[in-house]
């Protein structure tokens, strides 16, 4: 089979029988490309074909020279698993040679198995099913509301996606937003991973939910070039609604060994070579991408230090949340980079301070954890710094969503709000009790849970600057403020409140905790146990020098948090000594019991968390 394809053709836009040749192609290619990586998804590349190929020669406003333009549209490949097809486009409108395409899916390519933004044109990774849509309502949020441009956002979808729930939120979402310049494309073509969809090839059952949610829906043979085409001028010109089309195709289309055939999903053609020939043989036709009228857009100046809140130590107590509030308020003035997307519960997490100052630049995304952060990763991907706020426990929906934006290598800052059993008569399905684990283990995070007000404040302020996504977690109640306003808390920081030569035990604690372990270790210096209090405000990175000098000198740690014994606290302290390093006695105190409804203080004891369970644990361990 050969790689290089010979001298280039220029496709002539104008002429509508040359985009089928263009759509053989891209079928050629993704054929090519999964034969040379001996895997990958050829059957869905070659579906879809024909819709991106109209699309690229016709509709798309690009430049490939200059990516990160806030006037270029948007194109969001949903259906990632079909990525042959856009290395194949890529290919055709000369970003990407005929060589690199046959590296796909090689080790120190480019060519992801699934599109990831290593590739300059690829704005945010896909393939976990149904996060490009929800993910296209951010970026088309952008568009319009923050960047101010004209500029469109494509997202092709396949049929199995749209059974993910976070679709809907989208489509809801884009819906009652009137996002009048998002198409979803959806590239029916009737067959699933094992077997048909629940669907099939029935477009008008598509139709009606999109319809009931405010979209233009336009149904059409998706291997027509004409009708292609002209569903995407229809797009284009609809007003006040976003518009999807229901693109009836067939998997596998233009090979009669593949075309329609169940149990080919993910695997290259066995007969490259017959389909190949099938589709008329290799072509080298190329596609002069249009680029935008112009370049002009939102410009933000350059980020300014914040001017924070402050609170007197030892004054009235003020609950994290509140802290997080008016700091992201504060922020928010001094860094036009910054928007705010809540889930409905802004009067809780506090980010109605943030709305009441800066409207323009707030976005209620309502009950839809999924759609929240997918909107939150299409802003981060257009340049913008967004914060997510809900409840830490609510924020477990997202946990994918998450996961993919770190994937997607975009800088995202999360607030979860009520964390812990403190939260007290809510009851355990409020409760976060799993969220710092969650947040630990997604790649490169940063995770902080500050105990007071000023500490809050300073790590809201923080975020703003940290490269991934971090994480903050706040607490419900009150409590009182331990340091001065201007302390500093380093990422990667902590702070220890109690020290002394006769230490016998280190206590490591943060946010909620750490209070009842400055009690605890108050009553016990009244009895002559001297023991150490390390806030461990950074969770992840955690602050291994002192966690190694604690446990040098007092010869055991003891962590106390509000939250499960698996991946919060106990566990980044255990990690500071992963290098080999000898590790101390470590005991941990956390929430082992199904809590319910109680004060907090009862929630706290009856989970073996507070001032009295900390100093029953050090005077058995060190007597």
């Amino acid at each position: 089979m050969p790689s290089e394809t010979g001298t280039a053709t220029p496709l002539d836009p104008e002429n509508l029988d040359a985009l089928a040749e263009l759509g053989q192609q891209l079928r050629v290619d993704s054929v090519r490309a999964t034969d040379a990586a001996g895997s990958g998804h050829a059957t869905s590349s070659m579906s879809a074909a024909d819709l991106v190929a109209v699309l690229f020669a016709r509709h798309l406003r690009y430049d490939f020279d200059a990516p990160d333009l806030a006037t270029n549209d948007r194109f969001v490949l949903s259906k990632g698993h079909a990525s042959p097809v856009l290395y194949a486009a890529f290919k055709a409108a000369g970003a990407v040679s005929d060589a690199e395409l046959l590296t796909f899916r090689k080790e120190d390519s480019r060519l992801d198995g699934h599109p990831t933004p290593r590739i300059p044109w690829v704005d945010v990774a896909t393939g976990s099913l149904g996060q490009g849509l929800p993910v296209g309502v951010g970026l088309a949020l952008t568009a319009r509301d923050l960047d101010r441009t004209d500029s469109r956002v494509w997202v092709l979808c396949g049929d199995s996606e749209i059974a993910e729930g976070s679709v809907w939120e989208a489509a809801e979402a884009a819906g009652a937003a009137h996002l009048d310049h998002l198409t979803a494309i959806i590239d029916v073509n009737r067959l699933g991973q094992r077997g048909p969809t629940r669907h099939g090839h029935d477009l008008d059952s598509y139709a009606r939910r999109f319809s009931a949610f405010g979209w233009h829906t336009i149904e059409i043979d998706g291997h027509d070039v004409h009708e292609i085409d002209a569903a995407y001028r229809e797009a284009e010109s609809t007003r006040g609604e976003p518009t999807v089309i229901l693109a009836r195709t067939i998997k596998g289309q233009g090979v009669r060994a593949s075309a329609d055939h169940e149990g080919l999903h993910g695997k290259p053609l066995k007969d490259p070579e017959g389909a190949i020939a099938e589709l008329g043989g290799v072509r080298d036709i190329r596609v002069s991408v249009q680029k935008p009228k112009d370049s002009a857009g939102q410009r933000n100046p350059a980020p300014a230090a914040p001017t924070l809140p402050r609170w007197d130590k030892g004054g009235d107590e003020v609950a994290t949340r509140d802290a997080f509030g008016k700091a992201l308020t504060a922020l928010g003035t001094a860094r036009r980079d910054v928007v705010v997307l809540d889930g409905e519960v802004g009067d809780s997490t506090r980010a109605e301070f943030f709305a009441k100052e800066h409207p323009e630049r707030y976005f209620e995304m309502y009950i839809a954890e999924q759609q929240m952060v997918g909107a939150a990763v299409g802003m981060a991907a257009r340049g913008w710094r967004p914060f997510a706020a809900s409840f830490a426990a609510f924020l477990t929906r997202a946990h994918d969503f998450i996961r993919m934006a770190a994937v997607s290598q975009v800088s995202l800052a999360l607030c979860g709000s009520h964390s812990g059993v403190a939260i007290g008569e809510d009851g355990p399905s409020q409760m976060g009790v799993e969220d710092l684990a969650m947040m630990r283990s997604v790649h490169g995070s940063t995770v902080l849970y500050p105990a007071d007000a000023n500490a809050a404040a300073h790590l809201t302020a923080a975020m703003a600057d940290i490269e991934g996504i971090s994480y903050l977690r706040t607490t419900r109640g009150a409590s009182p403020v331990l340091y001065g306003p201007d302390e500093e808390f380093p990422v990667g920081g902590s702070k220890t409140l109690r020290s002394g030569s006769e230490d016998q035990l280190t206590v490591v604690a943060a946010g909620q905790t750490l209070h009842e372990a400055l009690a605890a270790a108050d009553r016990l210096a009244a009895e002559g146990i001297a023991v150490r209090v390390i806030d461990l405000y950074s969770v992840k990175p955690v602050d291994r020098e002192t966690l190694w000098k604690a446990a040098e000198e007092t010869g055991c740690l003891l962590t106390v948090e509000d939250h499960h014994p698996e991946g919060g606290i106990g566990d980044a302290v255990a990690s500071a000594f992963d290098d080999g390093r000898p590790a101390p006695r470590l005991v941990r105190l956390a929430v082992r019991n199904m809590p319910g409804s109680a004060t907090p203080a009862q929630s706290l004891a009856a989970a073996g968390v507070d001032a009295d369970a900390i100093t029953a644990s050090v005077r058995m361990l060190v007597n």
